[in-house]
């Protein structure tokens, strides 16, 4: 997919940050962040621990107030600085590091409820999309089945079909990986490249350099708060500009 390189002239700009800052107790995680997002792009945010790269993702999500700079969504205003995000009802999914699911509800259920209870849709036909998510992360055998009966793995998968139900124009994943071993992890991950490959939007937060490399469009590297590198997924990984990146790149590559 890196083949792409960077989106095509006029294509549209899905998610776009401007001066984007965040700070807690008075120091700041997040600073001067300004990253575009094209229709159908994968960008992969890569960084060392405590980069603030989950900080900026949640920034960018809505789910957190902003103290410098402006979110957009679809050219419309998403967050501004001092301002409440405001709420698109599921236009965009987050998949998170923990799965939250509803443990008392089994896997169709738990992938239903939002289309129901935001979108306004019939409960049959909320679990007749909910039975095609699950079938399309590869679940169909454990459409019935609860949180505590599934795998890591497969409880990742239910999230990432819970966040498809509502119809997002652009999904954020943070970390999805980090608490899966690998053969679980390699599951999710084949899960997020066929969106990909489908044109999904997708903004990922990951540790996981063979995907950055073989299925992200870019890469964005993050460092201290900021956004150090961006490019190219094949230039970024193997002619990097920054020395940071370069640091980077060898300590995790083991070159």
């Amino acid at each position: 997919m890196n083949d792409l390189k960077l989106a095509p002239p006029g294509t549209p700009i899905v998610l776009e940050a401007r001066g984007l800052g965040r700070s807690y107790h008075g120091k700041a995680v997040v600073s001067d962040v300004d990253l575009a997002v094209p229709a159908g792009q994968t960008v992969a945010v890569l960084g060392p621990s405590g980069a603030g790269k989950s900080t900026m993702l949640r920034c960018l999500a809505g789910l957190e107030p902003i103290q410098t700079g402006s979110v957009g969504f679809q050219g419309g205003p998403l967050s501004e600085a001092g301002g409440r995000p405001r709420s698109f009802h599921g236009r965009i999914g987050m998949v998170f590091q923990q799965f939250n699911l509803f443990p008392h509800l089994t896997a169709v259920q738990n992938v239903a409820l939002a289309p129901v209870r935001v979108r306004g849709v019939a409960k049959e036909q909320a679990r007749s999309e909910a039975v095609a998510l699950l079938d399309r992360v590869g679940l169909p055998e454990h459409r019935d089945h609860y949180p505590f009966e599934m795998s890591g793995g497969q409880q990742q998968r239910v999230a990432i079909a819970r966040a498809l139900a509502m119809r997002p124009e652009l999904m954020l994943f943070d970390e999805p990986t980090s608490a899966l071993d690998p053969e679980f992890t390699r599951e999710v991950l084949a899960v997020m490249r066929d969106l990909a490959e489908d044109g999904m939007t997708i903004l990922v937060v990951t540790h996981e350099m063979e995907f950055a490399r073989r299925s992200a469009d870019r890469v964005v590297f993050m460092a201290e708060g900021r956004i150090v590198e961006d490019g190219p997924a094949a230039t970024v990984f193997e002619q990097p500009r920054h020395e940071r990146t370069r640091q980077f790149l060898a300590q995790v590559l083991g070159e």
